[in-house]
């Protein structure tokens, strides 16, 4: 009883998150590829739901191949810093660009499809 309780309410809670990102009408909308650890924790859920309704809405969604790097690719100049860590998260680069390691990653994937 208690799990399919907690099943109903994260499945709620994943059609609530996901009618709120096509709800502000993007063009699109950029996904990385998930491993198979996330996808058991219902992200890959949230990707098929995002996936229909961006259909049905005419919003383009995009899937990042696996291994972009989308963390580790400075949004200012575009250097490529192989050494960052999962646990740096600001990311520096020599160009001078200090930045939340996320928020960097979000601008990249925000251009995914002008960079492959």
């Amino acid at each position: 009883m208690l799990h399919r309780k907690l099943t109903g309410i994260r499945s709620n809670h994943i059609h609530q998150a996901t009618n709120v990102i096509v709800k502000t009408k993007p063009c699109k909308v950029v996904v990385e590829t998930l491993s198979k650890a996330i996808a058991q924790q219902k992200l890959y859920d949230f990707k098929l739901k995002l996936q229909y309704k961006c259909e049905k809405h005419g919003i383009e969604l995009v899937e990042a191949e696996k291994w972009f790097p989308s963390s580790k690719i400075c949004s200012s100049c575009g250097a490529i810093k192989k050494d960052l860590k999962l646990s740096d998260r600001v990311y520096s680069c020599a160009c001078g660009l200090v930045i939340d390691r996320d928020f960097n990653a979000s601008i990249n994937l925000s251009r995914y499809q002008l960079v492959v």
